[in-house]
């Protein structure tokens, strides 16, 4: 099997259950802007970032401010997160069997960085991550493969020999773009395949011998 450098780990809806909460953050949003959020706002909304989802509802609503808009946004959904936001099933289990297998790894999310630290105190207390990238730490987050491309480079290993652990398509795409291989474990939007992506029904389903195996599924670059 190919050598198992690190593994990135997006954080909404892939390791805890976030999704929902973010999704019900702006239909909240988007309510108070005279706006039903509904199916077709949904590519715009899961995986995004604050300041995308946040012009998308400016756009569509032709009404409000698209920075105030992000900062009710980034409010309410970090008070959905303190409230509860538990793992994902097998999200704990496989980070215990990184740990013994000596696998670093790093959470890298779209999420601003209050946001991520919400969720480090609370569902993801004490997990040994190498490392944390949020959308404050890069010029450009997901579907960009800026993010992961940091994370790579601060580990000190080559993106090459990452998995990039993912739940939507927009995080699929920025991970696939930074040159990682990529395990998709799809949440609220279906993920489209390609030849870099492995498909996993959930977390419980992975062992480290799977992230190592998705190395090697990939085509060479």
């Amino acid at each position: 099997m190919s050598a198992l450098a690190a593994v990135l780990f997006d954080m909404d809806g892939t390791l805890v259950d976030t999704e929902g909460l973010w999704w019900e953050t702006t239909e909240e949003t988007a309510a108070g802007l005279g706006h039903r959020l509904g199916d077709a706002d949904a590519p715009e909304v899961v995986g995004r970032a604050v300041e995308d989802t946040a012009a998308h509802l400016v756009r569509v609503c032709g009404a409000g401010d698209a920075e105030e808009v992000g900062a009710a946004l980034t409010e309410g959904f970090l008070r959905r997160v303190r409230a509860g936001a538990p793992p994902r099933p097998g999200a704990r289990r496989l980070l215990s069997a990184l740990v013994a297998g000596g696998v670093p790894f790093a959470l890298v999310s779209a999420s601003p960085r209050l946001v991520m630290d919400a969720v480090l105190e609370g569902p993801l207390a004490g997990v040994p991550f190498a490392l944390t990238v949020s959308a404050d730490d890069t010029t450009l987050t997901k579907p960009h493969p800026d993010p992961y491309r940091a994370a790579a480079e601060r580990l000190g290993v080559a993106p090459g020999g990452c998995v990039a652990v993912e739940d939507s398509p927009d995080g699929a795409a920025s991970g696939e773009a930074a040159g990682c291989a990529v395990l998709v474990v799809p949440s609220l939007l279906p993920v489209p395949r390609s030849p870099a992506r492995t498909f996993a029904r959930t977390l419980e389903d992975v062992t480290v011998d799977v992230l190592r195996e998705c190395l090697t599924r990939r085509p060479p670059a």
